[in-house]
């Protein structure tokens, strides 16, 4: 019984681990199978948005409008924090100074 050739572990041949190729693992199964599925939410989502009566041009709008409102307001909120800094430094580098020098005799 000893003339059978003794296949090389499961692992010598890539893709046949029972984990399937690097592709289908990234993917989530066959490229056809995710492709139909692709498609058919694709068309399931379009259909509930165009009857929203939303199209793509809107929904980038919109989203390139929420994100230039956020960096305005990140920018607005800079120049609001920068002109606290200089209102309580023009108070606070005085009182320091002189605290300094009195320190100093």
């Amino acid at each position: 019984m000893e003339h059978f050739q003794q296949r090389p572990p499961q692992a010598a041949y890539p893709g046949r681990d029972g984990r399937g190729s690097g592709l289908r693992r990234f993917i989530g199964g066959s490229p056809a199978a995710v492709f139909l599925r692709l498609l058919f939410l694709s068309v399931l989502v379009g259909a509930v948005l165009a009857m929203l009566g939303l199209t793509p041009e809107r929904l980038f709008w919109h989203a390139y409008e929420t994100i230039r409102a956020l960096f305005d307001l990140g920018f607005e909120t800079l120049h609001d924090f920068g002109r606290w800094i200089l209102a309580g430094a023009v108070i606070v580098v005085p009182i320091w100074l002189i605290s300094r020098l009195f320190a100093a005799r």
